[in-house]
């Protein structure tokens, strides 16, 4: 066997995300034959452990067929990045900027937030986590952190670490039980501040919680940092799905890509006995996914255990990430991944599209 044949069976074997092989996108590294063994890198595109088995998989399927005897596959990660090209200085270290937003508040936005990045974490990207929600930050509490776990090297913040995130809140840095009543100027300047002055390093995610509504914070956002993509976060109700269309319809006038929606408090069922109740619906908003064109994120169920473990600072991705809502909220941090790659992508295709022909 020999390198041709290695390249022309791993041209049989497909990214999932972008449906294209994985010689074309230029995702093979070293390749090594010594007799009828053989050793390949691979670069990975999603952080999802599911797709690593399955990319491995198939490169050992294919080959295996080919002819090969032995097969070895090094696995790499390499997140491709959502930043335009002349995105400038800012948030130069990050690779893809997310906003987790909602229409309305009450529909658990923060907590879909913080599982989402500690979901991405598990899979074993960088992550970071910033709480935008300047009137109601609630992360800290989530996380269970406090004032002191920031930090300060003498010119940046040092964000809060918390299981393996890097957090930065405004309720890390107020009194306890301190208002926040600000104007919009004044929102603008914080956002920025935390854009500018935190010490996120290398990331290859941020998430960025955003307050509810149509606001200043969002504005000042959207004007401030190229988003990667944002997600909306609603519970089935016709009330919150109405008022997650103006979210929608809001970033798109800012034209920041919606990469999906989330339907959070999707659907109980008693632990005791299995009845399943729809508290609040079930299954609008994978309807208004399907109406606006909008990729459908999954449903995350009404679960006790996710209030309880957030009042203890311990997410339910940490705390029982067997649970049906943390593995819901894993698939979810899964296809946000995948969606990222795939904007990634297109950008890449936009920016040939206007480059010159030679």
């Amino acid at each position: 066997m020999d390198k041709n044949m290695v390249m022309e069976a791993l041209g049989r074997v497909v990214e999932p995300d972008l449906g294209q092989d994985v010689v074309s996108l230029g995702l093979v590294g070293a390749v090594q034959v010594s007799g009828q063994e053989v050793q390949v890198g691979l670069e990975l595109l999603n952080p999802s452990q599911e797709r690593r088995h399955e990319i491995e998989a198939e490169v050992r399927r294919a080959l295996l067929e080919a002819g090969a005897g032995a097969v070895k596959v090094d696995l790499s990660l390499a997140i491709p990045s959502t930043r335009p090209p002349m995105a400038g200085n800012l948030l130069e270290g990050v690779q893809n900027v997310v906003a987790v937003a909602s229409g309305k508040g009450g529909v658990g936005k923060s907590t879909v937030a913080v599982n989402l990045a500690l979901a991405l974490h598990s899979e074993g990207a960088r992550v970071g986590l910033l709480d935008a929600d300047v009137y109601g930050p609630s992360i800290p509490a989530l996380m269970g952190l406090k004032r002191e776990d920031l930090g300060t090297d003498g010119r940046q913040i040092q964000p809060a670490e918390r299981f393996g995130l890097k957090v930065m809140s405004m309720g890390l840095v107020m009194e306890e039980g301190e208002a926040v009543i600000w104007r919009g100027p004044m929102l603008h300047g914080v956002v920025r501040q935390f854009l500018e002055e935190v010490a996120w390093g290398e990331l290859d995610y941020l998430i960025i919680d955003l307050p509810p509504g149509t606001g200043d914070v969002q504005l000042s956002l959207c004007q401030t940092v190229p988003l990667g993509g944002a997600i909306v976060v609603s519970t089935p109700q016709d009330v919150a799905l109405g008022v997650a269309v103006k979210a929608i319809n809001m970033f798109e006038k800012l034209n920041a890509p919606v990469v999906g929606i989330l339907e959070n408090m999707s659907t109980y069922v008693c632990p005791h006995c299995g009845h399943r109740d729809d508290v609040f619906g079930h299954g609008g908003a994978a309807q208004a996914s399907a109406r606006l064109g909008i990729p459908f994120l999954g449903g995350v169920p009404l679960e006790s255990g996710v209030r309880r473990s957030g009042d203890q600072g311990q997410p339910v991705v940490v705390a029982d990430p067997e649970s049906p809502a943390a593995q819901a909220l894993l698939r979810a941090a899964r296809l946000l991944a995948g969606r990222l790659v795939v904007a990634a992508r297109q950008g890449y295709d936009d920016l040939l599209a206007t480059m010159p022909q030679v």
